[in-house]
This record gives C-alpha cells, structure tokens and sequence, in this order.
C-alpha cells in the first residue's frame, strides 16, 4: 500500500512540474514584446491603411502622369498627321496647278489624234499653194512648187524662238510657284516646331512643379510618419510598461488562490489558473489518504477472516461429506452382502430344485414313440 501511496505523489509532483513549465513558457511569451499579440493591433492596421492610401495616391499620380503625356503625343501625333496632310494637299494642289497650267491636253503632240474639235477644225487639204499644211508626205505641193520657203522657214523659227521663251517663263513661273510652296511649308514646319517646343516646355515645367510638389508632400508624410512612429514608440512603451505593472500586481503572476475558484462551487477548480493546494489542503489530503489506507487494511483483513471462515466451513463440509460418503459406502457394502446371502440362499435352494428335478426325469426316462414324435416336430 506504501509502494501505490508513492507512486501516487511522484505522478502529482509530475503533474505539477509540467505545470510549472507551462507556466514559465507562458511568462516568456508574455513578457517577450517581440512575440506577443493581444488582440488587433489597430494602429498596426491603421498604418497599413495610411500607407495603401499614400500608395494608391502616388499610383493615381503616376497614372494622371502617364495619360498626360499620352495625350500630349497624341495632340503631337495629330498635329504632325495634320500637318503631313497638309503637306500632302499643298503638293497635291501645286501638281494640279501645274498640270493645268503647263500640261494642257492642247500642248501635246498627239492632241490632234484626240480632240473632239477635230471635225470642226478641219479645212481642205489645200487652200493654196502657201498652206502649211501641205507637208511632202500630202502629195499635194511637190519639189520646186514651195515658193513661201523663206517666209515658212522664218514664221518657224519665230514660232520655235516664242515656243522657248514660253517654256522658260513656264519654268520660272514653275520654279516661282515651287520655291513660294517650299517656304510655305517651311514656315508651317517652323511655326509647328515652335508650337511643340512651347508645348514640351509647359510640359516639362508642370512635371517639375509636379515633383517639385511630389516632393514636399513626401517631405511631409515623412515628417509626419517619423512623428507619428515616435509618439507610436511612447504610447507602445507606456501600454507595455502599464501591461508589465498589471500582470507584476495581477491575480496571475501574483498566484492568488481565489482566482482558480470555480462558479459552480469552491470545491471546485479551474485548472488553468490554478496554483496548486495549501499546506492545510495537502494535509486533508494526505490524512484522508491514510484513511483511505486504513479502511483498505481493515477491508483486507476483513476479507482475509472471511476466506478462512470460508476455508473452514468448506473443510468441515468436505469432512462431513466425506463421512456421509463412507456411511453410504458401508449400508451399500452391507445390502450388498445381504444380498449375495439372499442370492446365495437362492442359489442354494435352485440347485436344490435342479437336483430333484433330474431325479424326478430319470425316474420317467422316455420310450421310442417319444423319441419318434421328438423328431417329427423338430423337422
């Protein structure tokens, strides 16, 4: 009984030291600012929130950057496919001035072939003898038949002199024309040039103002989030110093009894807060087990008075049965012999009877007839 009272203590002193670690665990994770977590850390969240704002702020400012500058290519990129078309349209227009003005339908060589005057302007073939138009090919003037040769061949010459000169006055009047398109063009070039200039110049000063204001707002945010961390900083070192204080004069760390008391009566306990039994419980205990070892004894030895009561009671019925068994053994042996002096008597008087029986047939000994009827009925 000693051995399972010592047993006993060595599981409840277990019990208590893995209690004990735990509680120290506990106290280390407490106590650790870097580890612990009570509840939401809701500046922590706070501060994500401000900094996914300032993100997102910073986000939308680049974008509205980004669409600035596209848009400012796209009004550049308009302008100059405006200003192609323009270039296009003035050539366009030049090549048809030209055309219409030096390029006549009427110039051409060929235009007789084609015109639709032809039969209106038609004359004989000879009008007289002077006709231009009688060529050799004609067969209508023949050699020695050109009396207006000098007069033919000067109105020729004149001709062909008036033709270069109108040729040259078509070409500077074409080169004229060429070099008023060109500095036209140049001009809307150079002015387009200046506009995008001015353009990129605005452009490049509101970016710096942008940044420049970028800048300041960041300069602010920092200052603000530096201040806003140190008194974060104080606030957090206050609260932990004020959490340190109370766990230090809490219930907990103090280890006070009447906290592990439970609701449902003091008999009871809530484990996790509690801090093991007083001297005055632990000797209730210890004196309630050596009651309890007491009462087991006495139970024993109870137990044991009864199996030799018992153990008696069976040998004293194995006796008596015994002896009823040799009582029986000895009427059976004595009927026994009572009967085999009957049977004996019995036997005696049979034998007796047999003896006077065969007297009695010997004195009557059968004839022949008899032997003759016995075989008849034996077959």
């Amino acid at each position: 009984m000693s051995r399972l009272g010592l047993q006993r203590d060595l599981e409840e002193a277990a019990a208590l030291d893995w209690r004990r670690q735990r509680e120290l665990q506990r106290q280390s994770r407490i106590f650790n600012p870097r580890v612990r977590t009570i509840g939401v850390d809701k500046d922590a969240l706070d501060t994500q929130v401000k900094d996914r704002k300032i993100q997102e702020a910073a986000e939308k400012a680049r974008n509205e950057e980004i669409a600035n500058e596209m848009k400012q290519n796209d009004k550049i990129m308009c302008m100059l496919e405006e200003r192609q078309k323009n270039d296009i349209r003035n050539i366009n227009k030049a090549i048809n001035e030209f055309q219409k003005n030096f390029q006549k339908p009427e110039t051409r060589r060929e235009f007789d072939l084609s015109d639709p005057q032809a039969l209106k302007k038609d004359r004989p073939a000879r009008l007289s003898d002077d006709d231009p138009r009688c060529t050799v090919s004609g067969l209508q003037k023949f050699m020695g038949e050109d009396l207006n040769y000098d007069q033919r061949m000067k109105f020729q010459k004149e001709q062909l002199r008036e033709w270069s000169l109108q040729q040259q006055r078509d070409w500077k009047n074409a080169l004229a024309d060429q070099k008023f398109a060109d500095d036209l063009y140049d001009k809307n070039r150079i002015e387009l040039d200046q506009k995008t200039m001015e353009q990129q110049r605005k452009e490049e000063e509101n970016r710096r103002a942008v940044c420049a204001a970028t800048k300041d707002f960041n300069r602010t945010q920092a200052a603000e989030l530096a201040d806003r961390k140190k008194l974060e900083k104080y606030q957090k070192m206050k609260e932990d110093m004020d959490e340190i204080s109370s766990l230090l004069q809490g219930d907990l760390l103090s280890e006070n009894p009447e906290q592990a008391v439970s609701s449902f009566g003091r008999h009871r306990v809530i484990t996790d807060r509690w801090k093991g039994m007083n001297h005055d419980q632990l000797m209730a205990i210890r004196y309630s087990q050596q009651q309890q070892v007491l009462e087991k004894q006495r139970l024993k030895e109870e137990e044991r008075r009864r199996d030799a009561e018992w153990d008696r009671q069976s040998i004293q019925a194995a006796r008596a049965q015994l002896i009823l068994e040799r009582h029986q053994q000895r009427q059976t042996r004595e009927r026994r012999q009572a009967l085999d002096n009957i049977n004996a008597e019995l036997s005696q008087e049979q034998k007796s009877k047999n003896i006077y029986l065969k007297e009695e047939e010997y004195s009557n000994f059968p004839t022949d007839e008899y032997y003759a009827q016995f075989n008849t009925t034996s077959r």
